[in-house]
Formats: C-alpha cells, sequence, structure tokens
C-alpha cells in the first residue's frame, strides 16, 4: 500500500505546486497596468528526503522577471517624466495566458492521477476483504 499513498503524495505535490504557479499567474495579470510592476516567475525543484530523490515537487523561490519595462507615453500620467513617459509593467499577457493554461492542464494531470490511484486502492481493499 506504501505504493499506493506515495503515488499520491507525488500527484498532490504537483497540484500544489501548480496551484501556486497559477495564483502567481494571476497576480501577473491583475497587475499588467501597475506602473513599475515586474513579472513574477517561479520555478520547481525536486523534494530530496535522506538524499534520495522523492518523485515529488515543490515551487521554489519567487523571482522577479529582469525583462526592460515597457515605456509608456502619456504625459498626463501622475508618474511621466519631462518627456510625458513614465514605465509600465513588463507583463505579457500572451504569455500569462499560455502559462495559466499550462498549470491548468498540469494540475489536471496530476488529478486524474491521485483520482485512478485512489480508486486502485479502494479496489484493492475491497478484493482484499473477500
Amino acid at each position: 500500500m506504501t505504493e499506493f499513498s506515495d503515488a499520491m503524495s507525488i500527484a498532490a505535490s504537483g497540484m500544489k505546486a501548480q496551484a501556486t504557479r497559477l495564483r502567481h499567474v494571476s497576480e501577473n495579470i491583475a497587475n499588467t497596468d501597475t506602473p513599475g510592476y515586474r513579472r513574477k516567475t517561479v520555478a520547481f525543484e525536486e523534494v530530496i528526503e535522506t538524499g534520495r530523490a522523492t518523485g515529488m515537487v515543490e515551487t521554489g523561490r519567487v523571482r522577479l522577471d529582469r525583462a526592460e519595462l515597457e515605456r509608456v507615453h502619456d504625459p498626463s500620467h501622475p508618474l511621466a517624466d519631462e518627456t510625458g513617459s513614465y514605465e509600465g509593467s513588463n507583463v505579457n499577457l500572451l504569455i500569462e495566458i499560455a502559462d495559466a493554461r499550462e498549470a491548468q492542464r498540469s494540475y489536471e494531470a496530476n488529478l486524474k492521477l491521485f483520482d485512478q490511484v485512489r480508486r486502485m486502492s479502494s479496489s484493492l481493499t475491497e478484493i482484499l476483504r473477500k
């Protein structure tokens, strides 16, 4: 039965990591028009216990995208400099939507795996009872 619990733990860690990733993507989308906002990215790291890989993942540190901020020309904006421009955000909605879709699909794949392992475990328990 330990293989079942290990598989469920791996799937659950994947769902948790993708949920965190989706949260940061949502923050990026919400701040698309925030002046000076830098896009947040998160990387996944493999979980190591007692010197061996477990197959589980977790999110690493949140990093800010160092890409150049977009220059927006709007002389009426309160943050505009003497040229009438200010620094916008470096969020690209197309990239964020693609990242959100990828995170959603990965989450759903882990959820299906979790459910399949749960059903297999229940079936095995039923067979062993007979």
